[in-house]
């Protein structure tokens, strides 16, 4: 649940990304530039967090009264070399954020902090991670709720798609990718499962919402609609034209569906819609185009 500050939104005057230069930092950079927002974007090469002065180097990015938005991680974390990293990366970052008193913190978490069974999730939902990208995630959002003075809100996005995601992960951004080049896409036994997936544009403005009141507490960001990956790949090869196989395949894991109950999301921004998939999938595809003319 989501606690505005600020009932009436303002945007902050100066907005840190740490993590600019990834997939949702880069889009959040964009997104909050284009709204005249002042915005320094921190990437690994600015301030490295694995570093032993990474703290001071990001005090000294850092002003009294900034906006700080934490994106930066080694993602996917698959081990527990990846664990430890991501979790000396939240060390540093608290130590040097807490060092110049900000107004506001929020941590861009994910959806892999609930169980995969839990159904329909919302955000009073148990945090049971299953993997270790998740532990580390729930890991890290305790630090932060017990390190951060500040008001801080963690949000929790579900699987995202878009132009330019540098992870190239199983669903719609690796299939765009496959189709647009004839490829066969194989699927998880015959792509039945289901996920919420959401447009990298929404995320921006979800957080852009987020930052503008002052919120604090949890936020999922998710759409409520969940989607075959079949469905999805079905609807990537249609978009480009070209003629790609879709693949079944024997399967092992267990088939998991995963639906959002997004009654908090609508309740805190009334006025915020999600882009269906049909027309995030056709602006990812035309971005693509784009990128390549």
């Amino acid at each position: 649940m989501l606690e505005h500050l600020n009932q009436a939104p303002s945007l902050p005057k100066r907005v840190v990304v740490m993590g600019g230069g990834g997939f949702v930092g880069n889009g959040l950079t964009a997104h909050l530039s284009a709204q005249g927002v002042s915005v320094v974007s921190l990437t690994r090469k600015d301030v490295d967090l694995l570093a032993d002065d990474a703290a001071t180097k990001l005090a000294a990015r850092v002003n009294e009264g900034d906006s700080v938005v934490f994106v930066s991680a080694t993602a996917p974390a698959r081990n527990a070399a990846a664990l430890m990293q991501n979790l000396r990366m939240a060390e540093a970052f608290v130590k040097g954020v807490s060092a110049k008193a900000p107004a506001h913190v929020v941590y861009v978490s994910s959806d892999s902090v609930y169980a995969d069974d839990a159904n329909p999730v919302n955000e009073r939902s148990y945090c049971q991670p299953s993997t270790m990208h998740g532990m580390m995630h729930a890991a890290r959002e305790l630090v932060l709720k017990n390190e951060i003075k500040a008001p801080l809100a963690i949000v929790r996005p579900s699987l995202l798609y878009g132009a330019s995601d540098p992870h190239n992960g199983y669903g719609p951004n690796r299939f765009r990718r496959m189709a647009a080049k004839g490829e066969a896409i194989t699927l998880f036994g015959n792509g039945e499962e289901q996920r919420d997936h959401v447009f990298i544009d929404d995320v921006a403005s979800l957080i852009k919402l987020v930052l503008s009141h002052r919120s604090r507490g949890v936020l999922n960001i998710a759409t409520g609609v969940s989607t075959s990956f079949r469905a999805i790949a079905e609807k990537t090869v249609a978009l480009s034209g070209q003629k790609s196989d879709i693949v079944p395949t024997a399967r092992q894991n267990p088939i998991t569906h995963r639906h959002f109950d997004v009654t908090n999301c609508l309740k805190a921004f009334p006025r915020f819609s999600y882009t269906p998939l049909d027309e995030g999938l056709k602006r990812a595809a035309s971005a693509d185009q784009g990128a390549k003319a």
